[in-house]
């Protein structure tokens, strides 16, 4: 599967929606220079910091990584169909991203040593849960923090502030899952899991 060149396609997005740059940044609470480095492929942003910047066009994750045409429904789909919505250091890829009637987001996720969600917490409408696969993973869920490991889970509401780490030495997997599928929602989705 084709990687999506991210600064062509918000360049793309903000210019259909007669945003300059700099504008785009105000709404979206970051310099110019990120909105410009980025549409340039000179940095990847975060996941914390393209949400920013998609929640003030609006678009959704899911509509800027898998485009905005829906797919009929289906029930199986390979490895290679899932749509990649991490950001270049975390591997986030979306079960049946272009389903137009999905009430439930599936994530299959890979945090590599050291990855972090972003020193924002996160919050958003919802509940999320998962298991973890492999690895360790260091969840922060309103102020209480615990490390999972392979076979242990989780499940919050998203409401409350969260912050997903690897803070081991090997790559963490988990599969995880989030009603309302906040990755569809445009503007208003925050967080996968």
């Amino acid at each position: 599967m084709e990687a999506l060149n991210v600064g062509a396609r918000l360049r793309e997005l903000r210019k259909a929606r007669k945003l300059s740059q700099r504008e785009l940044a105000k709404r979206a609470g970051v310099t110019n220079s990120t909105i410009s480095l980025i549409e340039q492929n000179s940095v990847s942003p975060s996941v914390s910091s393209l949400k920013k910047i998609l929640d003030a066009l609006p678009v959704s994750i899911s509509a800027f990584f898998a485009g905005d045409e829906p797919a009929p429904p289906r029930a199986f789909y390979s490895a290679d169909e899932l749509t990649e919505i991490g950001d270049g250091n975390l591997s986030w890829r979306l079960v049946a991203a272009r389903r137009p009637d999905r009430s439930i987001s599936i994530i299959h996720e890979r945090y590599p040593p050291g990855a972090d969600t972003g020193t924002d917490m996160l919050e958003h409408e919802g509940e999320e849960g998962g298991v973890v696969i492999s690895g360790e993973i260091e969840i922060t869920v309103a102020g209480e923090a615990r490390v999972l490991g392979a076979g242990d889970a989780y499940y919050f509401d998203s409401r409350l502030p969260h912050r997903f780490r690897n803070t081991g030495d090997v790559e963490c997997v988990i599969v995880s899952a989030n009603s309302p599928p906040t990755f569809a929602e445009g503007g208003r989705e925050i967080h996968h899991a």
